[in-house]
């Protein structure tokens, strides 16, 4: 990825900031979006501002996505990556016979709508630069398999799927790849507030559960799968969610219940 130039929303903490570590090791520039405007900046600031930059970015706001990708444009030159992280939890188990349909609206406008614009936006430039580029989206093992989280946040990630593998169908025209990367339970910051516990305990549950002993999933796996995705080494994979959940998906008959 030596001096390609990528984007990671939701770059200031868990995954994306992890990506953008990953990224920047591997030779590329990163501006890291978020709404944590003085964690993105430490992180940036830790990682090195001669290759990392940070821009304030609210993924629910088109404007400010489209902002991102200029401010992207003016610092570096180019734009080759977008890695469309930013997303939330929702509701772990809330009921549908009290489902918060404004807690769901903002759930989809963060975990689809944010990704919609983050492609839209990307993709004009590539397309209009003949940038032959690589769009990720963060889905996750709910994109899969039902149960592992709130009503809204599987709809979301299962609809996540669908946007990749349809946009991957009108951007291979112009070289543009796009796929997904669903984690199974990562000990994030997000992950740990949505379950009201700290690393430690996230992470127990998350082994407890888990199809593959012996190793606990990192937020630094997922930085490799998104390298992977991001880079030549993927130059023929488009349209595909890579999983990464040891084989829970695939093994699992049924989720066990997760008790805050």
């Amino acid at each position: 990825m030596e001096g390609k130039v990528a984007i990671v929303t939701g770059g200031a903490s868990g995954i994306g900031a992890e990506t953008v570590k990953t990224f920047v090791e591997n030779g590329a520039f990163v501006v890291i979006a978020d709404i944590n405007d003085e964690l993105g900046d430490q992180v940036a600031t830790s990682i090195g501002l001669e290759k990392v930059s940070y821009h304030h970015c609210d993924v629910r706001d088109e404007k400010q996505v489209e902002e991102t990708v200029a401010f992207a444009l003016e610092k570096y030159g180019t734009l080759d990556i977008m890695f469309s992280n930013a997303g939330i939890e929702g509701g772990m188990s809330s009921s549908i016979l009290e489902f918060d349909l404004n807690e769901f609206d903002n759930n989809i406008a963060i975990n689809i709508r944010g990704s919609v614009a983050a492609i839209k936006h990307a993709a004009r430039i590539m397309v209009k630069r003949k940038i032959r580029g690589s769009i990720i989206c963060t889905a996750s093992v709910a994109a899969t398999i039902a149960g592992t989280g709130g009503h809204d946040y599987v709809t979301a990630k299962h609809g996540l799927i669908g946007l990749v593998r349809s946009t991957c169908g009108e951007l291979g025209a112009y070289g543009i790849r796009v796929n997904s990367v669903s984690p199974y339970g990562v000990a994030t910051p997000l992950f740990c507030r949505a379950l009201n516990m700290e690393v430690s305990e996230a992470e127990a549950i998350a082994n407890d559960s888990a199809n593959l002993k012996g190793i606990t999933l990192k937020a630094t796996h997922i930085a490799e799968a998104a390298l992977f995705l991001a880079s030549e080494e993927s130059a023929y994979i488009s349209g595909h969610n890579l999983v990464v959940d040891g084989g829970f998906s695939v093994i699992n008959s049924c989720v066990p219940t997760i008790e805050k």
